[in-house]
């Protein structure tokens, strides 16, 4: 395994780093309320960082939303990077391709994803779809929505010909209900399409994962270090530190496995369970994290306007987001089981 990452992996880290640092604010975010950054969001475009997710791959798309994660950024980046970019470069016609690709390079057309597939859509012979989707995150924002069918078939959904209703979730991911009565689709890719997208998707909300426990780790240390209390610090309290050590190597167990099942991907080797793996981590070990970061902040992580709660909110929507824990534990009980066979589907990369 090399996680090293690449110089152009490391460019692309910095600069997100450095544009999430200034746009990303307490204040910017308190402005958006539940919606989208929308000149973070064109930020990001305009520095060519969703079009560079094709150079560097799902590992460098790990790094670039550990970054976001640490600042709880408010754009749809991690969507349209996995059920746009991503899925249609991989999956998509040479004609999808060179129709799709260059707007979502530039950010101009917004992705999103009604993954993974529960059974509430169906498709007819002349790939139309009837169902609905209880939430969709970013829908409010997107152009295009790639949607599972009951049968695990991909077809891709202009949003303006379906209906759509906002719905609020714990995370301020700007989400809504899909209405589909008939809607025209145009599939997506052919059999182990969904698997590979939905695989894909698991690995990177998992590194996203990994940059919300980040960034609430980071203010609970900086928090306890600076509150005193009877007459020291509270970082000296050997409960507190316990506390923040168990939340460091839960965010290092997500972060490492989320590099592994990208790392995996990007070398063509089998990745199946090792996507189901990181998932699991993200899920479980996550919550853990971010309920620590609002513990350790005592009284004052209560407060549902301070920072950390950001944080928290992030945290218990990626627990669920994907399938929870129990979840993507039985999926990757079955695919143990199975042996080599559940993995071949998925040795090429996405």
């Amino acid at each position: 395994m090399e996680f090293t990452p690449t110089e152009e992996q490391e460019a692309a880290r910095d600069l997100a780093a450095h544009i999430f640092a200034d746009l990303s604010t307490h204040e910017r975010l308190t402005e958006a309320g539940t919606g989208t950054d929308a000149g973070l969001w064109k930020a990001l475009g305009a520095a060519g960082l969703v079009a560079a997710v094709e150079e560097t791959g799902l590992l460098g798309l790990v790094l670039l939303l550990e970054e976001q994660g640490r600042t709880t950024a408010q754009v749809p980046y991690t969507a349209t990077c996995v059920y746009g970019l991503l899925a249609v470069a991989a999956h998509g016609t040479a004609e999808q391709r060179g129709r799709l690709l260059p707007a979502l390079r530039e950010g101009t057309v917004v992705a999103t994803g009604a993954l993974p597939a529960r059974g509430g859509v169906r498709a007819d012979a002349d790939g139309r779809l009837s169902g609905s989707v209880p939430f969709v995150p970013w829908l409010r924002d997107a152009t295009l929505v790639l949607v599972a069918d009951q049968d695990l078939g991909l077809w891709l959904v202009r949003v303006a010909d379906a209906r759509t209703e906002p719905v609020e979730s714990t995370a301020p991911w700007s989400g809504g209900r899909l209405t589909l009565s008939g809607t025209p689709a145009e599939a997506l890719g052919g059999p182990g399409a969904y698997q590979q997208v939905l695989a894909v998707a698991r690995i990177a909300f998992a590194g996203l994962q990994a940059g919300v426990c980040a960034g609430s780790l980071a203010r609970a240390v900086s928090y306890t270090s600076e509150r005193e209390q009877f007459g020291r610090p509270l970082s000296t309290n050997q409960g507190v530190l316990l506390r923040a050590a168990d939340a460091y190597m839960d965010t290092e167990a997500i972060r490492v496995t989320a590099y592994e099942a990208a790392w995996r991907h990007d070398e063509g080797l089998p990745f199946a369970t090792h996507a189901l793996t990181a998932a699991w981590w993200a899920s479980e070990a996550g919550k853990r994290v971010v309920h620590a970061g609002q513990h350790l902040h005592g009284g004052l992580g209560s407060d549902l306007d301070h920072p950390v709660h950001r944080h928290f909110l992030w945290g218990r929507q990626l627990d669920a987001y994907l399938g929870c824990g129990s979840e993507v534990l039985d999926e990757l009980g079955t695919l143990l089981v199975d042996g080599d066979a559940g993995t071949a589907e998925m040795e090429e990369p996405v």
